[in-house]
């Protein structure tokens, strides 16, 4: 089929892990793209892709961006910065409504916001569904929470359809995040804070890229919530284990405290911030190892008919390779 013969179609945040992979993913399937990016010169041409340079909360940008397109994939978000309050709202909820006015005046059909499970804190009943409570547990997840709910109001209104997807803990070839965890089990640093028996539920990249598609694709996902995730979540020992095996380590035993290390971190927040300057250790990170992160991925099964494809040991091998091919990890020789 000509690129041409399937629709044109806007990504935000093409230039990070998800969004890239999601943009690679489009091109390679004949989509026009056309996608936002904050320093254009940077982005090297490729068929299919048109690139727009601007802001997040960019207005001429952003219709210039949603311009001519059948669907939007809203990927974009300020995540990782610790920032303040004030800060996670522009990005994470006001320019989130930018770009779905934009796309409402630009006639756009569906509109696909990316959420994430944070929206639900660490969960009670293992599984939890779709239908668990919002329970946010930082500014950042309460600026999806505040978006996510704006967002799916829109979609109730019957000028765009809106499809609002949670993806479970995302890794895989690319992915920075997970590669700390990776660099410290093989300097044999890690160290768990708590006991380590919280679930953690995975999603590979290629799998959350198939389930945003899906959003894009399937007639009954309008107005809809899925949460994307692999086909098993497991208790973050195991977790971090068979990462420590896909490298040839030893899994780490060394357990911190959970009260006194969250005390800490809220000490070096109260005496960091005040001089604008990134606490090392604040209590959001704490949440990675308390949270209790366990899903259904059934809805999205039935009704998108999501299939993933990696488990969580051909997923990490995957990850891991691509860490040695970029030089950040260095095989362990026999």
């Amino acid at each position: 089929m000509a690129m041409s013969e399937k629709p044109t179609v806007a990504v935000t945040g093409g230039s990070g892990f998800t969004g890239g992979a999601l943009v690679k993913k489009l091109l390679g399937e004949g989509y026009p793209v056309r996608a936002l990016y904050r320093n254009a010169s940077k982005i090297p041409p490729v068929e299919g892709l048109t690139i727009i340079e601007g802001e997040l909360n960019d207005d001429a940008a952003l219709a210039k961006l949603v311009e001519g397109c059948d669907t939007v994939f809203h990927i974009a978000a300020m995540y990782r910065t610790d920032g303040f309050p004030e800060e996670y709202r522009k990005i994470n909820y006001e320019a989130t409504m930018q770009l779905l006015a934009a796309a409402k005046q630009a006639g756009v059909r569906r509109f696909v916001y990316t959420s994430t499970i944070g929206v639900h804190g660490s969960v009670k009943d293992t599984p939890s569904d779709e239908n668990a409570p919002f329970m946010p547990m930082d500014i950042y997840q309460e600026s999806k929470v505040q978006a996510e709910l704006a967002v799916r109001e829109e979609g109730t209104k019957g000028e765009i359809e809106t499809v609002v997807i949670r993806p479970c803990g995302i890794y895989g070839p690319g992915d920075m995040r997970m590669f700390k965890i990776f660099s410290m089990l093989q300097k044999n640093i890690f160290m768990f804070v708590g006991n380590g028996r919280p679930n953690f539920h995975p999603v590979y990249v290629d799998d959350l890229v198939q389930g945003i598609i899906l959003g894009m694709t399937v007639p009954e996902a309008r107005n809809d919530v899925f949460i994307i995730g692999a086909a098993d979540y497991v208790p973050l020992r195991e977790y971090v284990a068979t990462a420590a095996r896909t490298i040839g380590a030893r899994p780490p035993w060394l357990k911190l405290p959970y009260g006194f290390m969250k005390l800490v971190a809220h000490g070096f927040e109260i005496v960091f911030r005040p001089l604008g300057i990134s606490p090392p250790l604040h209590r959001r990170r704490l949440g990675f190892y308390s949270s209790n992160r366990a899903f259904s991925i059934e809805k999205a099964r039935r009704v998108l008919g999501y299939k993933p494809q990696f488990g969580l040991e051909e997923g990490f091998r995957n990850t891991v390779e691509w860490y040695y091919q970029q030089g950040l990890l260095k095989r362990k020789v026999s």
